[in-house]
């Protein structure tokens, strides 16, 4: 019908435990997510809770997730959206990183931004820095510069924020390029960051208009910085809400404590061929993969459904 390259469109499905959810939970997940052929399983990065969950039982770090699930699965890609370049140094985040990729055979993606959440840093003692946007661009050239460097050699790196000197630059990951990830909504330095380092670049809960203006700022950048505006994959991450009829919707929709028709609007809600339909309208734009956020996590029947009545169209 529509699709990536390879005639279809790619289906991840992506997470958010800091809502409320173990690692065992997150492993049932994830387990569902290849069984039922998705691409990807991503989550969060986030240490507090957001709106008027409890949260229970707590936050799980998502590097430590992911190297549990990177031996427990065997197929799926594995990633973040987004890391936040506040939580760790570029050193210990590559190697992390790189650790996870060799677990997991090299299936390991690496989404990474600058970090926003003011008050989870306030809760767990992490520095919340104003310059942001510069720490985010040093880690993508340090984490991006270790992984690149030759067995053997060295790596040095001179910045305002991280100083690197002589470092081994090991580990390697398994795959000769692990693939990086930016997303986000800024008109200008997004784009050229994204340029510069971004294997995919995601939009994150945004409309089509949205998207499309997002994408073509980010082309525009990648052509001016002497890449192929196709080199990258563009992506969007958005909620779903999926039901085999009108009440089956309403009924998920209420369990997330959100408003169906707010749904349609904002996110990929309503019956399958409703939004196969709001697919093929991301297609359109460009848009190759769908980051599919699901917040009940209990619900696999909802992943059932859309695998089989939304993902079987999309060939």
């Amino acid at each position: 019908m529509f699709g990536a390259q390879d005639g279809r469109m790619e289906l991840r499905i992506f997470t958010e435990p800091q809502q409320g959810a173990t690692y065992d939970t997150l492993l049932s997940v994830a387990k569902a997510t290849e069984d039922l052929g998705f691409g990807a399983f991503f989550r969060s990065d986030h240490y507090l809770h957001m709106g008027s969950v409890d949260g229970l039982p707590g936050p799980t770090d998502a590097w430590i997730t992911l190297a549990g699930l990177a031996r427990e699965t065997k197929r799926i890609r594995l990633g973040t959206l987004m890391t936040a370049a506040t939580f760790r140094l570029p050193g210990v985040l590559a190697i992390q990183v790189a650790q996870v990729d060799q677990m997991s055979g090299g299936r390991v993606e690496l989404g990474i931004g600058a970090g926003w959440f003011e008050e989870e840093h306030t809760a767990y003692g992490i520095p919340f820095p104003k310059e942001k946007f510069a720490r985010l661009e040093e880690q993508l050239a340090i984490i991006t510069g270790l992984w690149a460097t030759e067995v053997g050699r060295t790596f040095d790196y001179e910045g305002t924020h991280y100083q690197l000197s002589k470092s081994p630059a090991l580990p390697k990951p398994a795959q000769a390029k692990v693939p990086v990830l930016i997303g986000g909504s800024g008109a200008q330095r997004t784009p050229r960051l994204a340029a510069r380092y971004a294997d995919e670049f995601n939009m994150p809960f945004g409309s089509i208009e949205e998207s499309e203006r997002q994408f073509g700022r980010v082309r525009a950048a990648a052509e001016q910085a002497g890449r192929k505006a196709d080199e990258l994959v563009y992506s969007n991450a958005l909620v779903a809400c999926v039901g085999k009829n009108d009440a089956e919707v309403a009924r998920r929709a209420a369990a997330i404590g959100r408003e169906v028709e707010e749904l349609k609007t904002n996110g990929l809600a309503g019956t399958p061929d409703e939004v196969v339909d709001k697919m093929g309208r991301y297609a359109e734009i460009g848009s190759r993969r769908l980051y599919l956020q699901i917040l009940d996590l209990d619900d696999l029947d909802h992943l059932e459904l859309i695998s089989t009545a939304v993902q079987s169209q999309l060939g």
